[in-house]
């Protein structure tokens, strides 16, 4: 791969990389499959792909992402234990959407933000609740402007 970069106005750079003609062709094809109108467009989403991750197994950046469930609301407590769970960490649970499914089967996605390693204990919790049958976190390099954060007088309702 060469270094050689040029710069353009609006932070977009210009690389040049050789690839074995083999994989050029599958690049190509993967391309026209998936609806990419570039290469470039195919290769910077990879790169993003391979970039969020390395950022997420640092575990020490903070990030966006969603906490995705599938759970058997029939279970007793399970909502309950999940709905507490979000309540116990609302500093990180900003969002949730539940999607009831069939065969008693809710679709949980819980948006999340914060320092990945506690993104992911959070997840972990949830994943392994009774009732829970499958679920993961997914995460992104961008993050959701800052809420403003309640005064430490009123962090607590008086009353």
């Amino acid at each position: 791969m060469s270094h050689a970069m040029v710069n353009n106005p609006g932070g977009v750079a210009r690389i040049s990389i050789s690839l074995p003609e083999g994989l050029l062709h599958q690049l190509d094809g993967m391309v026209a499959e998936r609806g990419f109108e570039s290469r470039s467009q195919a290769i910077a989403d990879m790169i993003h792909r391979q970039v969020t991750e390395h950022r997420e197994e640092l575990g020490h950046d903070i990030m966006a992402g969603t906490i995705n469930l599938v759970f058997d609301h029939s279970i007793p407590g399970v909502q309950k234990h999940l709905a507490d769970l979000q309540h116990e960490y609302i500093d990180e649970v900003i969002s949730a959407l539940n999607v009831n499914l069939i065969q008693n089967r809710t679709l949980s996605v819980i948006l999340v933000q914060g320092p990945v390693s506690k993104l992911k204990m959070i997840a972990d919790r949830m994943i392994t609740c009774r009732g829970v049958i499958t679920g993961k976190l997914l995460m992104s390099t961008a993050i959701i402007p800052q809420v403003h954060p309640l005064p430490a007088t009123q962090s607590q309702p008086v009353g």
